[in-house]
């Protein structure tokens, strides 16, 4: 039902209310709605925000976006984690409506002694709200002003029009007809759900040795552990583990996803469970549980968080298999099926059939959830949850974040976009996302446009450059500088990006031309690697990873999402844009230029929005590349030459002082 003063469109809104708009402490979110009222008087609105106790914050004034749309904004920042609600409140503003008629009638000598009279009788009762140290005096000597028939009428208009006036009033306006929303639900989460850089390994394949007689020995959790300062040095937050656990013999998939194993053939990590055990054990090539609790506190003594991959699915050797049958698909001959994306058939895995116990299945993976949450695991990566019903992963997220709401979950899920928002709203902290096929200014942009805007507000984009699963054809075709682009672009335009190790490396050898399947990949063998040789020759980009990861520490505008803002460039093969936060002094902005051909040097003039920086039209500055340490003067318009081939990569990560522009003049 319509309030008296019509308060519609609160924006965000997720699923009709139904679901919490998400934000991480200290992150600014916008939260605007339509309000109006019939005839020209005046109205106001504001946002309150109840926290996590159902105390209120301060309300933060709401401001009309462009006059005439009806449409009114303000920005919040909830400063601990927990669910919140916020309200929109809006009033007739009897205030303004009256400055807006004596500004008309006092000049005009228009029912000149009504109008100070009505404005007297307005400002005392105002007076009565303003508190005594917050300008209650400057208030009532306006009243007095008002009714001193003494005073020219100009100079007792200007009494109530005093900044102190105005400004006592703009803090505790005269409300009437005051209509509150109903209360928006809001969830505030730790800061890794929003920001953070990721780093998967295969822990099998670090600190893998070559025997004499050509056979590779698998590594293990404690020479994996080896390898995190090196991971910590790059800049890395989280440590992405893919499964760990036993994996199956039936139907083992041999070297680049033969059908036929040979003896020395390891298996997918993915074909989860043996007569070792399932789920909640370790595959004993690994070492043991006390060798995991080690690679967790070297991970977390390097500030590092730990994520281990879930996937819901077994190997034909999985415990499972005989002690829960139902869990799984049989078919007509009585086999189990197998999971298939026709014509891709993958035998040495058994998906689970989650309707014929849905209750028992979410007992168990809320088990093996707590399991590894008991060893210091907080972040889960979730495989494929697109396969599985998203009632179970609502029932199963919201059961976990009841008692443990720091624990984080990314989904997985290159799938249907329908499926891909929707389980953002459910619960997912984070979400995979189409990063991967965007390459061209066009796609970057309106894909980008999107995720900062329409869907920011529920769904958190995680860009991995590269996955075990995906070798994009850029990547295999545009050599080292392809590399160096995709990394630029994923650290600057998404608060949270990853790699997946030998990406550092350049590794973009295709199992086949069309296939985005690595050659010899390491979901299917180990893959040694010589770190020190490879940076010796200077054969790897880890100093270009590390110089992203310490310019996103430094730069709170690359730990947004929301702030994204692109930049005309007449060059359709570079792309500029921008992210901003804070505001005056505080302000911090960083502005990236990249050359999106790998293959060949373009110039183009860069023109900035410059209101959208803090500047004026005219306004210069002196701008930093934090990559390479040189200054430049920029303006409105700026010429670039970036070339493939440039140290340490074909852009620019320019950071701004808004606050102090130099050689401006007024617009």
């Amino acid at each position: 039902m319509i309030g008296r003063i019509p308060v519609l469109d609160i924006r965000p809104q997720i699923d009709c209310g139904r679901r919490p708009a998400k934000a991480v402490v200290g992150e600014t979110l916008e939260v605007s709605a339509t309000v109006f009222r019939e005839g020209h008087d005046a109205v106001a609105a504001n946002v309150v925000l109840r926290n996590p106790a159902g105390r209120c914050g301060p309300w933060t004034p709401m401001h009309e976006v462009a006059p005439g749309t009806d449409r009114w904004s303000a920005e919040v920042t909830p400063a601990l984690e927990g669910r919140w609600t916020y309200t929109v409140e809006a009033w007739s503003d009897p205030l303004t409506t009256w400055r807006r008629h004596a500004a008309v009638k006092i000049p005009a000598g228009m029912d000149t002694e009504l109008t100070f009279a009505e404005g007297a009788e307005l400002h005392e009762r105002a007076a009565a709200d303003v508190p005594k140290s917050d300008g209650r005096e400057a208030v009532l000597d306006a009243v007095d002003a008002l009714r001193n028939t003494e005073l020219p009428a100009a100079a007792r208009l200007a009494a109530a029009l005093l900044p102190e006036v105005t400004g006592a009033l703009s803090r505790h306006p005269l409300r009437e007809l005051l209509t509150v929303s109903r209360p928006m639900p809001l969830i505030v989460e730790r800061r890794r759900a929003l920001y953070g850089s990721w780093y998967e390994l295969f822990p099998r394949s670090e600190g893998a040795i070559t025997a004499p007689d050509g056979s590779v020995v698998a590594g293990t959790l404690r020479t994996a552990a080896e390898r995190l300062p090196a991971v910590a040095a790059m800049g890395f937050d989280v440590v992405y583990l893919p499964p760990v656990h036993p994996i199956g013999t039936s139907f083992r998939k041999g070297r680049n996803n033969a059908l036929s194993a040979g003896p020395d053939d390891v298996g997918s990590p993915w074909a989860i469970g043996s007569a070792d055990g399932g789920h909640d054990a370790l595959h004993p090539d690994l070492g043991t549980f006390e060798d995991f609790d080690h690679f967790v506190r070297t991970a977390r003594d390097l500030r590092m968080e730990v994520a281990l991959d879930l996937a819901l699915q077994c190997s034909p050797d999985h415990p499972w298999v005989e002690q829960r049958p139902q869990w799984f698909h049989h078919r007509a001959d009585g086999s189990i099926a197998y999971a298939e994306n026709p014509p891709k058939k993958y035998q040495d895995i058994y998906p689970l059939a989650f309707d014929t116990d849905f209750r028992g299945l979410v007992r168990e993976t809320e088990r093996l959830l707590r399991f590894w949450m008991a060893k210091g695991v907080r972040i889960f990566r979730v495989d494929n949850p697109h396969t599985k019903p998203v009632a179970f992963w609502e029932k199963v997220l919201a059961d976990i974040n009841r008692t443990d709401p720091d624990v984080l979950f990314l989904a997985e899920a290159f799938t249907r976009p329908a499926m891909v928002h929707t389980l953002a709203q459910i619960g997912f902290h984070q979400s995979y996302t189409y990063f991967t096929w965007r390459n061209t200014k066009q796609e970057l942009t309106e894909y980008l446009t999107e995720l900062s805007r329409v869907s920011a507000d529920y769904l958190r984009p995680n860009f991995f450059v590269n996955t075990p699963d995906i070798l994009h054809a850029y990547l295999q075709n545009g050599g080292r500088t392809a590399f160096e682009v995709r990394a630029v672009l994923a650290a600057t335009l998404s608060p949270t990006w990853g790699v997946y190790a030998g990406y550092e490396l350049c590794e973009g050898t295709a199992l086949r031309a069309g296939s985005e399947e690595y050659l010899d990949s390491e979901k299917y063998q180990l893959r040694p690697r010589d770190w020190e040789s490879a940076a010796r020759k200077g054969r790897t980009i880890a100093p270009l990873i590390t110089a992203l990861n310490r310019i996103r520490r430094r730069h709170p505008a690359l730990q947004q999402l929301r702030n994204l803002h692109f930049h005309h460039v007449d060059n359709d093969s570079v792309i500029a844009y921008s992210k901003r936060s804070g505001h005056g002094d505080e302000a911090d902005t960083v502005l990236t230029v990249v050359n999106l051909d790998p293959h060949h040097t373009h110039e183009a003039t860069v023109s900035l929005d410059m209101p959208e920086l803090g500047l004026g039209r005219h306004d210069s500055l002196p701008v930093r590349d934090e990559l390479t340490g040189d200054t430049y003067h920029w303006g409105r318009d700026n010429y670039v030459r970036l070339e493939p081939g440039r140290t340490p990569a074909p852009a620019h990560v320019l950071s701004l002082r808004p606050s102090s522009p130099i050689g401006g003049s007024p617009n």
